[in-house]
């Protein structure tokens, strides 16, 4: 797991960098999932993600070692990231983004200054070209997940949770390539051991659930789900150890869940969530879910959503 100083480490070189999100709370959702659920708002973060943690840790470690540059391979809230922390600590940035990717998250990577190229559907496609440029550039390279300073920042998130609510009893996650979970179980696990960690992801792209299940780290050949920064092919390699080490429960959620996810945190709880955002939220709420009032911590990883997506995904 990532050791619990570098995590400390990062929280420190990331305090003047970034919000402190708040829990959030409603009775009526308490209600709902039959618990009592505070909601950890990263959509309410710089950049709109929890991304940014990890982001500027590894570039202002880039920036320490002095690097001219970096370059990253993301969906979106990475590529916002990784924008953001190279403009603060004057780098240029290049990001490689799908042909697909969202465009509001797109319009703020611009927006930052970084330089945006296409590549491919599948964030196998986009980390390979990020690294080739990484190489022939002399540019320092930011995982989007697969690195433990990228994990040691996102680790802050399960220090704060801790921090503001220690009678937690379970912390409920998104999983992608798995960086967030594996910063935020190494965390808890190494504070907290009896608190249990649960890790969702989408049905249609449950890359770590079915590694787990087969006991081994698996490739999907897509992976296909309204939750566009979830849909990593396969759950990294340093990642992957760690979801088996320190997490508790992997489970999936349906498109369907996370829409209705989505509507109610917009309706209940007065906060908008993209649908990567709404995953853990999903399965919390979920009336087949009962966490038998266990205090729950669930993560809100991001709010990056563009009106026309919002609205088809609402009317859905």
């Amino acid at each position: 797991m990532i050791p619990l100083e570098r995590i400390r480490r990062a929280q420190e070189r990331l305090k003047d960098e970034i919000h402190r999100t708040p829990l959030l709370a409603s009775r009526g959702l308490d209600t709902a999932a039959g618990a009592t659920v505070r909601f950890k708002a990263e959509n309410l973060q710089k950049t709109g993600s929890f991304k940014v943690r990890g982001a500027t840790n590894r570039v202002a470690l880039a920036a320490e070692a002095g690097a001219r540059g970096v370059v990253t391979a993301s969906s979106g809230n990475h590529a916002q990231a990784v924008a953001y922390a190279a403009r603060r600590h004057g780098l240029a940035a290049h990001v490689v983004v799908p042909e697909d990717a969202n465009p509001a998250k797109l319009e703020a990577v611009r927006a930052f200054g970084a330089t945006v190229e296409f590549c491919g559907t599948t964030s196998r496609e986009r980390l390979a070209r990020a690294q080739a440029l990484a190489a022939e550039q002399g540019l320092a390279f930011v995982p989007p997940y697969d690195d433990p300073d990228v994990m040691a920042g996102q680790g802050t998130i399960g220090l704060e949770i801790l921090e503001a609510w220690p009678e937690v009893e379970v912390v409920v996650v998104p999983v992608g390539g798995g960086g967030l979970i594996a910063g935020i179980a190494s965390a808890v696990k190494a504070l907290r051991p009896s608190v249990r960690v649960v890790g969702v992801e989408p049905a249609g792209a449950a890359s770590s659930y079915l590694s787990r299940q087969a006991g081994r780290r698996i490739e999907l050949p897509a992976g296909l789900s309204i939750a566009d920064g979830l849909r990593s092919v396969a759950p990294g390699e340093l990642t992957f150890p760690i979801i088996q080490e320190a997490v508790d429960d992997l489970v999936t959620v349906t498109d369907e869940q996370i829409r209705a996810a989505l509507w109610t945190l917009l309706s209940r709880l007065k906060v908008l969530v993209e649908p990567s955002g709404a995953c853990a939220a999903a399965w919390v709420l979920d009336p087949s879910r009962p966490l038998a009032g266990r205090r729950t911590a669930v993560v809100l990883s991001g709010g990056n959503v563009d009106a026309a997506t919002l609205a088809r995904l609402l009317s859905a």
